[in-house]
């Protein structure tokens, strides 16, 4: 989630209508309406968080639909996933800069286990297919594939 508390009219900052969820598949959660004359003088943080929970929920059970609808992943590697995750959220409260060296660390694996995947996905699914399995729009998927298998898509 962006950081929306601060488009709260300011001067030189425009002021938020609503708050809406949005996804790079496409996907746009309800517009959540910030009502002004109630929030008035208060701080936009406090004041839309209801509004920012709805945001939450509406995010929550999409990403909940995407889920069912992409590839599978083994329970392992999802259960290894989240545990790392967790304790890269953990180190952050003590010793930010080892948690910055551990994602640095899970980017370069990312890339090293994703090159010949994102290659091999190329070569079995065209762009769209990969992009609805994947939960992305076929664009995104294709920039995706292209990053991991380090290629430059307008190439091929």
């Amino acid at each position: 989630m962006s950081q929306w508390s601060v488009y709260d009219g300011r001067p030189r900052v425009p002021r938020a209508a609503a708050l809406r969820a949005v996804c790079s598949c496409g996907w746009k959660g309800p517009a959540q309406k910030l009502d002004w004359e109630v929030i008035g003088q208060q701080d936009l943080a406090e004041a839309g968080d209801g509004q920012a929970d709805a945001c939450e929920r509406a995010w929550d059970a999409h990403t909940a639909n995407v889920e069912t609808s992409t590839i599978p992943l083994p329970g392992t590697i999802t259960m290894l996933l989240e545990q790392l995750e967790e304790e890269v959220d953990k180190l952050a409260k003590t010793s930010p800069i080892a948690a910055v060296r551990a994602a640095r660390r899970m980017e370069i694996a990312a890339g090293r286990v994703g090159y010949w995947a994102a290659r091999s996905t190329l070569h079995d699914l065209t762009p769209g297919q990969a992009g609805g399995a994947l939960g992305l729009t076929e664009s995104a998927a294709r920039s995706e594939l292209a990053r991991l298998g380090r290629y430059n898509p307008c190439i091929g």
